[in-house]
């Protein structure tokens, strides 16, 4: 499938961004260890003249002495990086699907990747790649190929999930995002570019949280709250998965980025837990109920001394059905944080309310002129 391409500016450089999309849901438990022993010779203790004892001194006992061959053995355990990668991708691979979008006219419109994330066939992949197709087909990384029925599909995260009638299916389990932190290892696993011989493997970090794409400039449409990689992504690998060490999702692929210049060797996927949340909504009713506060709102700044600037929140202009107008929100406020969570900018207001649904209740926490507020309120619904 061709992948879409948006255009992100910044500073004097413009970059396309390629859509993609596929995604899978299986555990794989990493037990293979290399033990490593370090020898650190030992000098000799000296000899030294006996001291009476410092009665002012705290009693603390002192290090204790060298085993009497003067080495020290310590065990440390390790994964090797090769074989860690080559484990999870070959437990990985039979849960990575090729989604192809035919178009009843055409044939075939194009094709990204998806992920098994049930064993009973349920397949998570991108918006973007089932967009407008007549009939979807998933091809199995073995080579069997089903026909595929769209559950729902949510365009403003890339989400999308297909069910195929298959049982006792290879899939991958949702990993978890709460201690993941930048520089640890990130595993991406589609099927780039629509070539046969199944899905291919890539490894990489986790590069950054909380990154922003605008995927169409015409109409400003964007992606938040986005985990980028350095781990390579190619056309076709959308829908695909961005794993963790055991093998568990971190995310679903869904874009790259390209300049004036070509690729920049960034990867962009919609995190495991948003995923997770999505595809609960889209399964149960097959409708996203994306929640909302009813603002335009702009990222805000406190000055400093000398002209230096820090980042504060995001002031508020209240929309005229304005849930937070209803709960005593003023034009002009700064909003800080939500349920005690700081929010510095206007993507991160957004990427944090990605992760609430409409009708929930929240504390708003905003600042008015030298004053700091709570506003309890419930979230409306993003308007379709």
């Amino acid at each position: 499938m061709a992948i879409g391409s948006a255009l992100l500016a910044a500073a004097a450089t413009t970059t396309a961004l390629w859509l993609a999309g596929s995604f899978d849901r299986e555990v794989v438990q990493i037990t293979e260890v290399v033990e490593v022993r370090e020898f650190a010779e030992v000098p000799e203790p000296q000899k030294t003249s006996p001291q009476l004892p410092d009665t002012t001194a705290s009693s603390v006992p002192g290090p204790s002495p060298a085993p009497p061959d003067s080495t020290v053995a310590t065990t440390i355990p390790l994964f090797a990086p090769t074989d860690l990668v080559a484990v999870v991708a070959s437990r990985a691979i039979p849960s990575i699907v090729t989604v192809q979008n035919l178009d009843g006219e055409f044939g075939q419109a194009g094709s990204g990747s998806g992920v098994i994330i049930r064993s009973d066939g349920f397949i998570v992949t991108n918006h973007h790649v089932i967009d407008g197709a007549d009939t979807l087909k998933v091809i199995m990384s073995d080579g069997l190929s089903y026909p595929a029925e769209l559950v729902g599909s949510d365009s403003l995260m890339d989400i999308a999930v297909l069910k195929v009638r298959a049982d006792d299916l290879p899939h991958i389990r949702f990993g978890s995002m709460e201690r993941l932190r930048t520089g640890e290892p990130a595993i991406a696993v589609g099927n780039p570019l629509g070539l046969d011989g199944g899905p291919s493997v890539t490894a990489g970090v986790i590069s950054a949280f909380d990154r922003s794409l605008v995927t169409n400039p015409l109409t400003g449409e964007s992606l938040y709250g986005l985990l980028q990689t350095d781990a390579p992504i190619t056309r076709g690998s959308s829908g695909g998965a961005l794993l963790d060490v055991h093998g568990r999702l971190l995310g679903i692929t869904t874009a790259i980025g390209l300049s004036d210049v070509g690729a920049e060797g960034l990867g962009f996927a919609v995190p495991a837990n948003l995923v997770e949340r999505i595809v609960d909504d889209l399964m149960s009713e097959g409708e996203v109920r994306h929640a909302f506060l009813g603002i335009r709102g702009s990222s805000a700044f406190s000055e400093l001394t000398d002209g230096v600037e820090s980042p504060l929140g995001v002031e508020v202009n209240l929309l005229e059905e304005s849930a937070i107008g209803r709960a005593g929100a003023q034009d002009g406020d700064v909003i800080v944080a939500l349920d005690g969570v700081p929010v510095r900018s206007m993507p991160l207001l957004v990427a944090r309310l990605r992760s609430y649904r409409a009708g929930d209740s929240i504390t708003v926490t905003v600042q008015r002129d030298d004053e700091t507020l709570d506003l309890d309120m419930t979230l409306d619904r993003y308007p379709s």
